[in-house]
């Protein structure tokens, strides 16, 4: 069964002065949360951007895919925390989101070095924000295995 979730943006102004809002309409989780241009190209100043989103659902996503993996491997984690740098940069086409870097530090009783970055590269290619990315972004992923 398909799934669909909504969210809301606004913009007010132009795109070097003007400001924004995005709010997660689906569930309301978030609301009027600000974006600015100078937010994605500068200091964010408290104020997101579409990228630190993107990064902010891309590591949510691995964080399930990546456990799931390891769930499936018979070795279910105790912990695992990601962290996720979207980084974007001006192109001759014009602003490019370039690539996804994700970093994966867990705890994971009885796994091995390498059955843990078999995981990790599995939930790399296979979280459907990633499969999402393939193809347009350089996806990269280092993973700690911690005791």
């Amino acid at each position: 069964m398909a799934t669909t979730r909504n969210a809301d943006a606004t913009w007010t102004g132009d795109l070097l002065g003007g400001r924004g809002t995005v709010s997660a309409a689906t569930t309301g989780v978030f609301a009027d949360v600000p974006t600015t241009w100078a937010s994605r190209t500068g200091e964010p100043a408290g104020v997101t951007s579409p990228e630190e989103l993107l990064a902010a659902a891309h590591a949510s996503c691995f964080s399930m895919a990546f456990s799931n993996e390891l769930a499936k491997a018979g070795t279910p984690p105790t912990s695992v925390n990601v962290t996720v740098a979207v980084t974007g940069d001006k192109l001759e086409t014009g602003w490019t989101v370039l690539s996804s870097a994700i970093t994966v530090r867990a705890v994971v009783p009885g796994a091995t070095n390498e059955s843990f970055q078999e995981a990790a590269a599995k939930a790399r290619d296979g979280c459907p924000i990633s499969k999402a990315l393939k193809g347009n972004v350089e996806l990269s992923v280092a993973a700690t295995l911690e005791g």
